[in-house]
């Protein structure tokens, strides 16, 4: 009986052993999975961190190139200076934390979208004064003075071509519509022959250089004092100035 008892003891002691012997190997293998599955961790942050800086450096890069463009177009234009300074700190890069350069690089693209604009609006400035120059030439002729004539006169006044064929004759009487007449005898100056040429300042502080601003001062004055060009023309038949 003792016998029996010893021999299944040594049984389930074997049992034991056996147990505790695949629990332990379990415990191996999934210690070893666990640190194979880190290393893989580890690995794949490796790679994702050099594709982020790789991207990182490559973004700067073409930031700053795209920055020396943009300086160079605002040169004598506009104020670059802090965009420039953005360049500055960018230029050292590849010795930058990644955190830096992906700060600097977004900070530099709003510098370059800042200085775009502004030069945009000063070009844009500068076509605008040529254009306004141009049609001040344009204006400034006879030709010019006349076609402001006739739409000042048609738009403001509601005078038709009979209206302006009247102030037609009557201005070229007086000055051969050219902004510049003057008579030295009695100081009547331009287009409608002001007498002091000043009064035309109350039409616009330009009226010594705008023949459409001596014109706006002419046909109100034709209007005030006479009600129409003809009747202008009229009286200016009949005295001899109007």
């Amino acid at each position: 009986m003792a016998g029996g008892v010893l021999a299944i003891g040594a049984i389930a002691g074997s049992g034991f052993a056996i147990n505790g012997v695949a629990t332990h190997n379990a415990a191996l293998q999934e210690t070893a999975a666990l640190n194979a599955s880190a290393a893989d961790r580890s690995d794949r942050a490796g790679v994702y961190s050099g594709i982020a800086k790789a991207h990182a450096a490559s973004s700067a890069k073409v930031t700053i190139d795209a920055a020396g463009v943009t300086l160079a177009s605002a040169e004598g234009k506009v104020d670059a200076a802090p965009l420039a300074a953005s360049v500055a700190s960018l230029e050292g890069f590849e010795l930058l934390p990644l955190d830096d350069v992906t700060t600097l690089t977004k900070q530099t693209q709003s510098e370059i979208s800042a200085v775009q604009a502004a030069v945009s609006e000063h070009e844009a400035a500068i076509a605008a004064a040529a254009a306004a120059a141009a049609q001040l030439a344009a204006n400034n002729t006879p030709e010019g003075a006349r076609e402001v004539a006739r739409t000042m006169a048609a738009e403001k006044y509601g005078w038709g071509e009979d209206q302006f064929a009247a102030l037609e004759k009557l201005w070229q009487k007086e000055s051969g519509w050219s902004y510049t007449a003057y008579n030295a005898s009695s100081g009547a100056t331009g287009i409608p022959q002001s007498l002091p040429g000043s009064k035309m300042a109350s039409a616009g502080a330009d009226w010594e250089t705008n023949a459409a601003t001596q014109i706006a001062w002419g046909l109100d004055y034709i209007a005030r004092g006479y009600g129409s060009p003809s009747a202008a023309w009229a009286h200016s038949q009949s005295m001899n100035w109007y």
